[in-house]
């Protein structure tokens, strides 16, 4: 694997070929679209698809009778669970995610030589406080009577824009530094999530909930820190 970036045969842009590009823009004014709209109507049909659509899933009802009580006495005192349960579905799926970017890159930063074994040890230290959230997000949705394994709305929603960040870092052909770029947008909507979960389990009156997460915001926040110092250096170095 290259971990810097070089110049090379790059012949995606207009400037390497300017004559085809000059006849590539005439092209596209002569002949038109096999099918004829615009932006217009293009944002139109978005309308009317989102207008028709249905929910993109539900959050399932407590498979168990204590559940069952615990959501009852949560409608009872005019708590609302349905959106607290949602996003910690949504957290435990992001969780999830992130031990395997990081499993990922330590696979690729095991492959470089000059690989410092400080930055090595950190990574895996950071992989098991994820596996440690997904645990504890696992606990707060039990005692709620909960189900866990349920794809909740969030959870799935999570899970597709997961995916791209994972796909950036599982590619062989990209360095460190791009990794690195890739991690620190997990990180960044890692921080964010946890920051709001939080605020939801104190509105929803879940308070041990809520002060049980703070560890998992504060832990997060070093990810966070470090990772964006790791991305400045790897590219600062290259300058």
């Amino acid at each position: 694997m290259q971990n810097a970036t070089k110049m090379g045969l790059n012949c995606t842009g207009a400037q390497m070929s300017p004559l085809d590009s000059e006849e590539q823009l005439k092209a596209s004014q002569e002949v038109p679209p096999d099918i004829p709209g615009n932006e217009k109507k293009l944002a139109l049909v978005r309308k009317e698809k989102a207008a028709e659509a249905d929910a993109i899933g539900s959050v399932p009802i407590p498979g168990t009778a204590k559940g069952m009580v615990k959501t009852a006495l949560n409608k009872l005192v005019g708590v609302s669970p349905e959106m607290l349960i949602d996003k910690l579905g949504e957290r435990l799926a992001f969780e999830r995610s992130g031990v395997r970017l990081y499993e990922a890159l330590l696979a690729k930063a095991g492959a470089l030589d000059s690989m410092d074994a400080g930055m090595l040890k950190t990574l895996q230290h950071f992989r098991d406080e994820e596996a440690e959230h997904f645990a504890l997000v696992v606990a707060a949705m039990q005692r709620l009577g909960a189900d866990p394994t349920a794809m909740t709305p969030c959870a799935d929603v999570v899970g597709v824009t997961s995916m791209g960040v994972l796909q950036a870092i599982s590619d062989p052909r990209t360095n460190l530094a791009q990794s690195l770029n890739a991690l620190l947008t997990a990180e960044l909507t890692d921080n964010a999530g946890w920051e709001l979960l939080i605020e939801l389990a104190e509105a929803s009156n879940q308070t041990e909930i809520a002060q049980s997460f703070e560890k998992a915001l504060a832990q997060e926040q070093v990810h966070l820190t470090t990772v964006r110092s790791w991305l400045a250096e790897a590219v600062l170095d290259q300058v």
